[in-house]
């Protein structure tokens, strides 16, 4: 049998202290040594304890290890399975030990959603289930997912736990949901399968009475061969060692002296924040989904950078601890660790269970810190531990808790945290976010909003390019005559997001221009893409969020989203949003972002300012919807291809030129209509509303105009490059002197209405297209970037007026005074 002890270098089994001193023995193959040591704690029904070297609880190892082990003891679960029913099958680990283990074998499944039992209640969530188990120091488990329908489906039960000793766990478990929820198929996964020749027999017969078809899957198998009297040799050996177990107690540490926004420190601790994605639990407690799951994968690099940049440049061994049932989160982090650092990297949790310490290279547990419980538990106050930390030569170690752990308790002289620093030169303290389940659903509670729209069921744009957060409107008649909207909106009987125009056909002219334009401007608009994206990544988040300001800004959204991938390999998420002048952004859309995403990573796009009007929007929704939904961090300034208003810090240039995308309307923003925000459409709980033009198929320019800008990134990208660096060396306070400009305007041409007022080529071409046009001001000497413009007003009648320094190259005034009077019989512009 193989004595080495796989978690140190000593060459000898963990276990041969207690085999020796009681006659325990390990009846099995080679492997179970390799997994197992042994170990005396105070329990009066078992005293010997099974110590795992690969569950990374109580001793520390290769977080690469620890997660492999339960990874590809999922694989082996879905081979059993198959696809089919791997698809539909939940999987429930055990609290505390096999917590993490659970979530790791749930990883190795695949699509599976997981949940594990817990003994911390939550006042008002009523529990799916419950059991006990016989064995243990602490012994009730409740069952609390969020969703009650998790544990009722019909597809296999994956249950997970660290070693399968008598069966009995897994029979009470079993027993009680099949009770309430009968199916068909249990798999019972455990590291080791330690049973009797007697307990398995029973397992088999259990599953005969129920009916169902229960398997087994183990990393290994054996027996533990106890002699006469185990347990009260056992206590007596505890007893006599008890008071040398402890190790001594650490001089508290001083308080701090500074605190810094990101990072407080106190004594040798310091506190680290990982930006945890917001609404991603920060376990399998109340259930973990395979979104979730998909959430935190992408968030994981992030985090463990901001970790890695903290740590000590002179660290060489370094510890993530976890903490108690919180042992996935710190599991993933300290594996990633391990691939970005050169640090030797381990991983273990604290425990409630209390185990003898000895320290003896034959003995699994040689050191333990004791310190007082510091999450008010259910169960009252009480000592916790963290073995084979002291001493273990660990140079800096990552404390890991939920928040409803970060307590006084936690930060007090005899606890977690002091007992650490006096063992180590560095602590950092990592908190999670506890995750807090909604309550029962109720009739006053908003209903579930749905998942973002795609292409190509809505809109022409691939479906990875854009999620619109819309509802679909495609099916309602929503266009009326501009002369008829333009009148409703000035005389204050309608607003301008109540209904749409009728959708412009460009002529063949037109489209030649587009065309023409589209191929003159591409170098530059490619330019700007790739200067603000740049911007972005350098100043906002190395991962963002892109939300495009629905239709105006999507072009623009989608060119950024594959700036990002061609020039760093990032695969950004975009999502389309509406914003409405004078009813603020779609908070329902900022709600569903929220749960999904960290609000401080959303970056709002747009295609160009003009005055700056939806700059203000924006930021007075955000606002508005913080103070109502509690809900904090999203950054309202807004990034944009062209600022020549002077509005925002984030932007490719401030240049006022031709965007072709502004050109036309759905024909090159995906065959989405502008947003609708009408009372008898879009209720409370709903996303605004849009319509997907279909029909119009035939005339989409979406993805010429995308493949056009996206094929010029290669020869831009030194150009790029050196933009990028003196934008980010730049001052690029907004001066709002485009919002001077217009109020200067409206004054002297007696309108007395700054929304009346649309100043910049892209504004101009919507009064041209959308609105009931006055009059264009064209800046003396504009050239092409203009000929657009000009063809459209010669079509509508409208008069073009040359003017010495304009602060744009053109700006477009809405006719004041509307009627529908104020138009000819022919429908153009009359002046006056």
């Amino acid at each position: 049998m193989n004595r080495r002890n796989t978690a140190g270098n000593d060459g000898v089994w963990s276990g041969t202290w207690v085999a020796e001193r009681l006659g325990v023995e390990l009846l099995g193959g080679e492997e179970l040594t390799g997994l197992l040591g042994l170990a005396l704690r105070r329990n009066p029904k078992r005293a010997h304890l099974l110590v795992s070297n690969v569950l990374g609880k109580h001793v520390p190892q290769s977080p690469s290890v620890v997660y492999g082990h339960g990874f590809g003891l999922g694989r082996r679960v879905r081979e059993l399975l198959g696809e089919p029913e791997a698809a539909t099958a939940v999987v429930l680990g055990y609290a505390e030990t096999a917590t993490g283990l659970g979530h790791s074998v749930a990883d190795g499944l695949g699509p599976a959603t997981y949940l594990h039992s817990t003994r911390r209640p939550v006042p008002g969530l009523a529990p799916a289930g419950g059991f006990e188990e016989s064995h243990s120091h602490a012994t009730s488990h409740l069952l609390l997912p969020e969703d009650p329908a998790l544990l009722s489906g019909d597809g296999p039960l994956v249950l997970v736990d660290d070693e399968f000793s008598t069966g009995n766990t897994v029979l009470n478990t079993i027993r009680d949901l099949h009770s309430r929820h009968p199916r068909g198929r249990y798999v019972v996964v455990a590291l080791v399968d330690m049973r009797s020749p007697a307990d398995t027999a029973r397992l088999d017969e259990f599953a005969r009475e129920i009916g169902a078809r229960v398997d087994l899957v183990t990393a290994a198998s054996g027996t533990v061969r106890l002699p006469d009297g185990v347990l009260e040799k056992g206590q007596a050996l505890v007893a006599r060692h008890e008071t040398a177990s402890v190790t001594p107690q650490p001089q508290p540490q001083p308080q701090p002296e500074a605190t810094l926004p990101a990072q407080r420190t106190r004594g040798r601790v310091t506190r680290v924040d990982l930006r945890w994605p917001r609404g991603v639990p920060d376990g399998g407690r109340h259930g973990f989904t395979p979104v979730h799951r998909d959430r935190l994968e992408r968030a994981l690099p992030d985090m463990t950078a901001r970790l890695a940049e903290a740590l000590p440049g002179t660290a060489r061994r370094v510890l993530v601890l976890g903490f108690e049932e919180l042992m996935y989160a710190p599991l993933r982090l300290a594996r990633e660790l391990e691939q970005v650092v050169g640090a030797e990297v381990r991983y273990s949790t604290t425990t409630r269970s209390p185990v003898l310490a000895v320290d003896d290279p034959g003995y699994a547990i040689r050191t333990r810190l004791v310190f007082p419980a510091h999450d008010d538990p259910a169960d009252g106050p009480g000592e916790r531990y963290a073995y084979n930390v002291a001493g273990a030569g660990f140079d800096a170690v990552v404390a890991v808790v939920d928040s409803a752990a970060d307590t006084p308790a936690l930060h007090a002289p005899e606890g977690l945290l002091a007992q650490l620093a006096g063992h180590t030169p560095h602590v950092l303290l990592v908190v999670v976010p506890s995750y807090v389940p909604a309550s029962a659903p109720s009739p006053e509670r908003p209903r579930m909003l749905p998942e973002p729209l795609r292409g190509p069921a809505f809109s022409s744009y691939a479906p990875e390019e854009v999620g619109w957060l819309l509802q679909d409107l495609s099916d309602v008649t929503l266009e009326a005559p501009t002369e008829e909207r333009e009148e409703a909106i000035q005389s204050g009987g309608a607003h301008y997001a109540e209904s749409l125009p009728v959708e412009y056909q460009p002529s063949e002219q037109y489209q030649e221009l587009f065309q023409a334009a589209l191929d003159a401007s591409a170098d530059r608009i490619a330019r700007a893409v790739g200067a603000v994206t740049e911007t972005v990544l350098a100043e906002r988040s190395p991962r963002p969020v892109l939300v495009s300001l629905a239709r105006a800004g999507t072009p623009v959204g989608v060119l950024m989203r594959r700036w990002a991938r061609f020039r760093h390999g990032l695969d950004l998420p975009h999502y389309a949003v509406s914003i409405v002048r004078g009813r603020g952004i779609d908070a329902n859309a900022l709600r569903w972002l929220a749960e999904r995403h960290d609000p401080a990573d959303v970056v709002f796009v747009d295609g160009w300012t003009g005055k700056g009007a939806i700059t203000r929007e924006l930021a007075e929704a955000v606002r508005e919807f913080e103070e109502k939904e509690g809900i904090t961090g999203f950054d309202p300034e807004i990034a944009v291809l062209a600022d020549p208003g002077s509005c925002v810090r984030t932007y490719g240039t401030r240049e006022d030129f031709l965007i072709p995308s502004a050109c036309l309307n759905s024909t090159v923003s995906g065959l989405v209509s502008r947003t609708v925000l009408r009372a008898d459409l879009v209720g409370p709980d709903d996303f605004h509303g849009a319509k997907f033009y279909r029909e119009l198929a035939g005339a989409d320019v979406s993805g010429v105009f995308l493949d056009t800008v996206s094929a010029r990134f290669p020869e831009v990208a030194d150009a790029v490059e050196q933009a990028a660096k003196e934008l980010l060396s730049a001052e690029r306070t907004p001066t709002w002197e485009g919002w001077a400009a217009v109020e200067r305007i409206s004054e002297e041409y007696g309108i007395h209405d700054v929304n009346l007022v649309k100043p910049g080529v892209g504004e101009t071409t919507r009064v041209l297209l959308r609105r009931v046009p006055w009059k264009i001001l064209a800046r003396s000497g504009a050239g092409a970037d203009l000929d657009h413009v000009r063809l459209l007003a010669e079509q509508r009648g409208v008069p073009v007026e040359g003017v010495d320094e304009l602060p744009y190259t053109c700006v477009g005034l809405i006719h004041p005074r509307y009627t529908r009077g104020a138009t000819g019989a022919d429908g153009k512009a009359v002046n006056g």
